[in-house]
Parts: structure tokens; sequence; C-alpha cells
């Protein structure tokens, strides 16, 4: 604790009382300010930051009360410890409810003076500290709220700075939004941006993956429940639609939403109102949509998985997202992009990639577009040796001839679910997951896979895993 967060104001009209406690707090390191009446006090206050004031109530010139609700006001952090002889406990116990930390009767022990100064501090400290830690959050997301409402930093091809440019227009715009694309292309990297550019970026958006959630469930998610509404509801819960109140409802693979459940919100849509399950009271509904899939339309509505009426509604206007693999000029932007978030997170010094590496990164067919991307880029950042990426960091997959990529792809695909190279793959991607955690220790990542070490490192050899 700085000795500004240390400073304390006393107020009392009794001389005796000030220099005796400025004494006592002297020799215990803290610095203080004496006030023999309200005045002076209110003008020390303004002159210098204290963290605690110790306050009289019987003040000449003021009511201590009053000064207490004064300080609040005006310095809400600032710790306020009530010295009141025994005949005025009404006033002290009253002084606690107005915001003072607590009250030391006259005479007092030093000691617990002392105790009671120290404790009071510690809260002052901590208030300051979480305050400092709001801040620096909202900063934080003040930041992300601007890098995310352009994406030129991020894509540079041509189709994505039309989208760029599409977004700007309809964004500030009521209208609904589809989004489609493979998985993997940044479909809620989208969804964020058409929420952050728009009227109701002042609330954080909501978001619900209809995959997510069994059918029996996701349709209290959206509409919300009311306490004993079926078994398990043990308490009400608002649901995604209230929660998007003010904001946008972003729907993610939204033809895996059940057929009865999509007709149901599409009458929300229409009559802007709802009812939680349970309830017999119908609520307003002010939200935008912003949906999203990664199967083609036409297959969704030609298997009616998406109601022909619901995607009407919801395609005023339709966002289409390439592949990366079409895109390729987005892939060096991104490339960096990662490699300095991930190199932040882990606490290394940002590595370069060598150009054969990169251009295995060019070359590369990406069929997990972006995410897939990210996903490799944090393998090699954690694996990255001596400031350095080079091929032998990159995963296997993408270190592939060009030739042998569709092939390796192809018999991938054709691999049951539960064979042995599925189990491999997993076990691989397991250890990289405990290593990206550990930050490479390997001691512990190995305490977090639950094996013993010399396990981990033959593993590591036979995956060909690299630190």
């Amino acid at each position: 604790m700085t000795s500004d967060n240390r400073r304390i104001l006393i107020i009392d009209d009794e001389r005796p009382i000030l220099m005796t406690l400025e004494a006592l707090l002297g020799r215990h390191g803290y610095q203080s300010d004496v006030a023999a009446n309200a005045s002076t006090g209110f003008r020390l206050l303004q002159s210098k930051a204290h963290a605690l004031v110790l306050l009289d109530l019987q003040l000449p010139d003021a009511d201590g009360l009053h000064m207490l609700e004064q300080i609040k006001a005006d310095h809400p952090d600032t710790q306020v410890i009530i010295l009141t002889a025994h005949d005025s406990l009404n006033n002290a116990i009253e002084s606690i409810k107005r915001g003072a930390y607590h009250f030391i009767s006259k005479p007092y022990a030093p000691e617990e003076l002392l105790s009671l100064v120290e404790k009071a501090l510690e809260k002052q400290s901590l208030l300051r500290e979480t305050l400092e830690l709001r801040q620096t959050t909202q900063n934080l997301k003040q930041r992300l709220a601007q890098a995310e409402t352009r994406l030129a930093p991020i894509f540079k091809s041509k189709v994505m700075q039309q989208i760029d440019e599409l977004i700007s227009a309809m964004a500030p715009s009521e209208a609904n939004v589809l989004i489609t694309g493979e998985s993997g292309v940044g479909k809620e990297v989208i969804a964020n941006v058409i929420h952050s550019r728009s009227r109701r970026a002042e609330k954080p958006m909501v978001k619900l993956n209809c995959a997510a959630f069994p059918q029996t469930m996701i349709e209290g998610e959206l509409f919300g429940y009311m306490k004993g509404a079926f078994t398990g509801a043990t308490n009400d819960f608002r649901g995604m639609i209230a929660e998007a109140d003010g904001s946008t409802l972003f729907l993610d693979e939204i033809s895996e939403m059940p057929a009865d459940l999509q007709t149901r919100f599409l009458r929300v849509l229409q009559e802007r109102e709802f009812r939680p399950l349970g309830s017999t009271k119908t609520l307003k509904a002010n939200f935008r949509v912003v949906a999203a899939t990664n199967r083609p339309i036409q297959q969704a509505l030609a298997e009616n998985r998406l109601r022909s009426d619901l995607y009407y509604r919801l395609n005023t206007f339709q966002i289409e997202l390439p592949p990366l693999r079409e895109r390729k000029e987005d892939i060096p932007p991104l490339v960096a992009s990662f490699v300095r978030s991930f190199a932040s997170q882990l606490g290394k010094v940002e590595p370069a990639i060598e150009p054969e590496a990169f251009q295995k990164l060019l070359d590369y067919g990406w069929p997990g577009n972006v995410r897939e991307l990210q996903n490799a880029i944090e393998y090699a950042v954690v694996l990255a040796r001596q400031g350095q990426i080079t091929v032998k960091e990159l995963p296997a997959e993408v270190r592939l001839p060009v030739a042998l990529q569709k092939t390796e792809r192809a018999a991938a695909a054709q691999q049951p679910a539960g064979s042995a190279r599925s189990l491999c793959d997993m076990e691989r991607n397991a250890i990289l997951d405990a290593l990206a955690q550990t930050h490479g220790n390997k001691k512990k990542a190995a305490e977090l896979l639950g094996i013993q070490r010399p396990t981990l490192y033959n593993k590591m050899r036979r995956y060909e895993i690299q630190l």
C-alpha cells in the first residue's frame, strides 16, 4: 500500500484528541491531516486524497451524520470511522447505515483503533483495486469493440472488404441478418461486428447456439421459464429473448432449431411478444436477430431444416462468407494477429515465421477455415523455440506436400469415428492442449493429463511434439 493510500484525515473539535491520534498514527507509519471543524475538513478533503477519515459526530459547525453523507457522496471509496461517546451509540449505528465503515467509542484502546484503521484501509485498497480493474476491463472492451468495428486490419481480400462495406451500410438499421458459410469461417465474428456498429451496441449481444442444446432444453433457453414449469425447473429463468431486450440476439446454427420451435419463434418476430414456459403473462420483445448456419440454404430449405417463412423473415440481409481457401489474401494478416495474441497469452516473445513455414500456411487448403488456422498458429506458438516458427512447429497436416493434402483429407473423412487414427488424434490434441495450458511445462502437463513424465515424453516423441 502506497503512502497516498495510507493518508488519514482526523476531524474532531477536541485538540488533545487530534494531537493524540496524529501521534499514534504517525508512530505506525500513517500520514495524517487534522481538522478541528467541518469546514477545514472539507477543504482538506478537496485538496488531498484521503483513504480514511476519522470523524467525530459532535462538531461545532456541522452535523456529523450530514457530513458523513457528504463525504461518501463526494468520495465514495474513502472509508469513514466514526468517533463517538458512549451516549451517542444510536447515532453511531445510524452512521453505519449511511455508509460509515465502523465506529469506535471514546475512550478507546490504541490497539483497537489501530486494528480498525488497518481493516478500513484494506477495504479501501480493495475497492480501489476493483475500480481500477473495472476501468481496465472497460478500456479493454472499448479497444476490442473498436478493433471489431473494422474488418480491414484482419481481412484484406476484396470479397471481405465488400462485406465490410455492406455491414457498415446495414448495421445501423434494425434489419435482421442471416450469415451463411462453412464451419469456422468466422460467422460469430461477423455477428459481433454487426452488433458493435449498430445502435444497440451499448448492451452486450446475447448468443444462443441452437445445436448446443437437446430439443427438450432449447425452448426453455430461448423463451425462459417459471419455477415448476417442468421437472428440474427449480428457479425462474429469464431466457435469451428477455436477455436480448434492447440488444441483438445471435442464433448460431439456426437450421438445427426444431421445426415446431421455429414456428413459435417466427410468431415472436412477427408480433414482438412472447410468453415464458409456465407463465400466463405475455412479455414484449425488442431485439434484433442475427442468425447463422453452416448448411447451404437451399439444402436446408429442401430438407425442411429451415422453415421457408422463417428464412424470409431472417433474410432481410444475407452475408455469405467464403471459405478461407478462396481468400488466401486474408491468411497473412490473420496469422500476424493470431501469433501476436497467443504469444501475449503465453508470455513469450512474438516469434517470427520462417519463409518456408509461411509458404506452407499459404499452400494448405484449410478445410476448417479460420478456426483451423487459429488452432494451427496456437500449436506453432506453443512449440516455437528461439523466437522462430519453422516448418517443424506446424501441425502435421499443414506440413504435408500439397499433392498429398487432398488424399489425407479424403482418408480422414472415410475413417470411422472410433478408429485408431481418431483416438491417436484425440490423444495428440490432448497433449498439445495440456502443454498450451501449462505454457510448455512438461511436469505440470503430465500432472494435468494424469500420466507420468516418462509416459508424456514417450508420447511426445511418438507424435513428433517438440518443445
